[in-house]
This record gives C-alpha cells, structure tokens and sequence, in this order.
C-alpha cells in the first residue's frame, strides 16, 4: 500500500483567517506592531523564526508561550479545509494507504486542527521544518509527502518520498519545480486523479 504524508498549513488546512487573528491578538497584548497580513503571506516556517521578525531574541520565547496559549481558542475555530483536502486524504484510504500529517505547527494544536476539521489521519508530527520533516515520513513509510512550501521539497527528499508540491501556499508552480518537485498540483482538487495512476515500483510498500 502507498502510505502518505501531508503538510499542514495551505496544504490540508486554511489556517491564514485564524493565525492571522492570533498575531493580532499577540500584537494588542504585548504592545508590539505585528503586522498579520505579512506574516500569513509568508506561513510556512516555525513560529519563533516569524516572531524573530518583529520581537528582540530575548523576549521571542515568552511571546512563543502567549501565542500558542491564544491559538487553540482562536485559531482553530476559523480553520477550514484546503479545496480537495478530505477527498485526497480520501483517495489514499480507499487505496488502503495510511495519512501522517507532518507540520512545522506544535503537535498539540495541529492535533486540534486535524481533529476540529475531521480529517481522518493516522499519525501527527509536529514541530519539525524543512529536512527536519525527514525523520518522521521515513520512520511512518511514507512513499510521498505533499506540501506547499519549497521547503516540503526537501522534507520529502530527506524523507526519501516523492515530492508533491500544490501551488497553494507562497510558491507558484514554476518556482516550486525549480526546486526540484516531482509532481506540482494546483491544489489538492487534482490529488486523487494523479494519486490514482501513480503506480511505481517505489511508491509500493
């Protein structure tokens, strides 16, 4: 069976409306300017990086500590599905392939996310980035990982997975082949038809 692994963020779920309210909300209570419509249009990398630009290193791990308080109350409740996001989960259930959702997101809240939009997976890592990803797709077999970041490239490469890049996030197609991606998706609408004739050796477990 063909085991796959998913990216959080712009890949399964749309989390720009409810991230973008925490930082507004991290913002008003620590009195710093955040400005939420950059940070959202950049969502990928971890928190502390984002936070890195606009916080002095010292006061990153405490503003780290309030936002993650605050996202479980006002993130998760505006999160909703990625266009295709159930039906490629889907596709790879009904070929009796198991889902890991691997995520730069803290396990804890993107456990909630997964749970709060119904997407039926079979494990969660969180908290790794870029090549960081590696480790948790190989250990759970993952023959492919989907991501929309440049950096969901490498994860998939350093996971030893087909890369499969959807243009839903920062990088548009061009850029996200330019990086090396196997496979570019416009969303996860187009997932099931390419999962559906994607038949090689190395795909099978």
């Amino acid at each position: 069976m063909s085991s796959v692994g998913f990216d959080l963020d712009l890949t399964l779920a749309d989390t720009r409306a409810g991230i973008a309210a925490v930082y507004d909300e991290l913002a008003s209570r620590i009195g710093v300017v955040i400005d939420s419509a950059a940070v959202v249009a950049r969502l990928g990398p971890p928190l502390e990086w984002e936070l890195a630009n606009w916080l002095p290193a010292a006061e990153i791990p405490a503003a780290a500590d309030l936002y993650r308080s605050l996202y479980p109350s006002i993130a998760v409740p505006a999160t909703t599905l990625m266009p295709g996001a159930r039906e490629a989960v889907a596709a790879v259930r009904r070929a009796g392939g198991r889902v890991i959702v691997v995520t730069g997101k803290n396990t804890p809240d993107a456990t909630r996310t997964v749970e709060f939009l119904g997407l039926d997976v079979d494990e969660i890592a969180g908290s790794v980035f870029g090549a960081d990803k590696g480790p948790a797709l190989a250990e759970f077999g993952a023959t492919a990982y989907v991501g929309d970041h440049v950096a969901d490239i490498e994860a998939a490469r350093a996971g030893g997975a087909v890369s499969v890049a959807v243009a839903t996030g920062l990088y548009p197609p061009r850029e996200l082949r330019d990086h090396g991606a196997d496979v570019v998706l416009g969303d996860l609408t187009e997932f099931a038809e390419w999962f559906g004739g994607w038949r090689t050796p190395a795909a099978l477990v």
